[in-house]
């Protein structure tokens, strides 16, 4: 299962998404983890989240993210939620590739994990293959 949480630059997605992660670790029985570019999230999260830093793992476009999510979801069957800050920094803004990667993650995930993720976009600006995902 895919969903989004949209909005523009500083319109309180980091915030949400903490508080969600945080919430998770209190519900959720399974694995957590938390995929951002560089370590704005790192210390807001509880230290229970495997916290990833793209740029550590080379991550650098929708690709490479399907592929790292794939990777970890067959190493490990009991993460059960992903929460991903800043797509469109980690893999580039090109919405529609955005939505292909969406619709793989979400065959990938089936009913097994949800993978929650922020975009910096106003929904209004975004193709019908992404905002069918917005939460």
């Amino acid at each position: 299962m895919v969903k989004l949480i949209t909005g523009k630059k500083g319109s309180g997605k980091t915030k949400i998404i903490i508080d969600k992660i945080n919430a998770a670790v209190k519900s959720t029985n399974g694995c957590l983890v938390c995929i951002e570019k560089g370590e704005t999230l790192r210390r807001s999260i509880s230290y229970k989240v495997r916290w990833c830093d793209a740029e550590q793992f080379c991550i650098d476009s929708f690709d490479a993210f399907y592929g790292f999510v794939a990777g970890m979801l067959a190493g490990n069957y009991d993460i059960k939620e992903i929460y991903v800050d800043g797509i469109l920094k980690i893999a580039g803004a090109d919405f529609d590739a955005l939505g292909l990667m969406l619709e793989k993650v979400d065959k990938l995930t089936g009913d097994d994990a949800s993978v929650t993720f922020t975009v910096s976009a106003d929904a209004s600006e975004l193709p019908a293959s992404v905002t069918r995902y917005i939460d």
